[in-house]
């Protein structure tokens, strides 16, 4: 499957009335495994991409190159449609433009910038906050003229419901909104109030990011318009939970007699995709 098909089948959860949980993946396995179970999104984060490349906090110290290539390599193993968080596009607007245009060719089938202002500021260690309004607006239609496929989805990201006031929040989003981005990502969502607010305003499916339980319900949030509703990330951190654990039986007994909990040979084969490169040995090197 090619990439503008992928984008195609992205576009129709966005368009359609049901409210999605996305798989996060973070390399090419993660992405087949929730390929194989059903899931019909895939989400890669910032976050899961410094710990993946790097081994690092989610501080904002991989650069786009980093980040494309691994997007490359789970686009290329999987056909799910993968939607990827491109922080802030990796500086200004010229730059988000380049974002926009790397990652496509890296095969996603959407992406998010956001107006958080990255890296952090000198001095403000610990504290989070947004760019002026108007160059969030600037960062969108960077990213909108970014884009050669049409069914690339652009996603304005903000997270001002959480950080400044849920009038703010709604005149952002509604900025956002008429630049002609397909769709809102909303993160730090703690009341229902201000999401409804914003749904109020703006025709465009919703997107949101670890809402509290007193928040999150899926028909409530289909009747807003809420189409992908992210739940973290705890895949890898549960990957990350596993190969420790393993690792120290490995340290501290003799072999890995002790591991009871493991990939079996017969899902290493399912998800490696070994029966379609046996037949291709068996036809290109007999």
């Amino acid at each position: 499957m090619d990439s503008t098909q992928r984008r195609k089948r992205f576009r129709e959860v966005l368009a359609g009335d049901k409210c999605v949980r996305p798989a996060s993946v973070f390399d090419p396995i993660s992405a087949r495994i929730a390929e194989d179970l059903g899931f019909q999104a895939g989400l890669f984060a910032g976050s899961t991409a410094s710990l993946t490349v790097l081994g690092a906090p989610d501080h904002c110290v991989i650069d786009l190159t980093e980040f494309a290539q691994q997007a490359h390599r789970i686009c290329r193993a999987s056909n799910l449609p993968l939607m990827v968080d491109a922080d802030h596009g990796y500086g200004n607007s010229l730059n988000v433009r380049r974002t926009v245009q790397e990652l496509e060719t890296a095969g996603v089938a959407g992406l998010s910038i956001e107006d958080t202002d990255l890296p952090t500021p000198f001095g403000k260690a610990g504290t989070r906050s947004l760019i002026p309004m108007e160059e969030g607006v600037a960062k969108m239609k960077a990213a909108l003229d970014g884009r050669q496929d049409s069914e690339l989805v652009i996603v304005a990201r903000t997270s001002a419901v959480g950080l400044t006031t849920p009038e703010d929040a709604v005149l952002r989003v509604k900025s956002y909104a008429a630049t002609g981005v397909d769709a809102v990502f909303l993160s730090d969502v703690t009341n229902r109030e201000t999401l409804e607010a914003i749904a109020a305003e703006i025709d465009l499916p919703l997107m949101i990011g670890k809402a509290p339980p007193e928040v999150r319900d899926t028909a409530y949030f289909e009747s807003l318009g809420v189409r992908i509703d992210q739940q973290g990330h705890k895949p890898i951190l549960a990957g990350v939970r596993a190969i420790y654990e393993a690792l120290k039986e490995f340290r501290d007994e003799e072999g890995a007699a002790g591991i009871k909990y493991f990939a079996s040979a017969t899902l290493v084969r399912q998800l490696t995709r070994a029966d379609e490169y046996d037949r291709q040995m068996a036809e290109n090197l007999s």
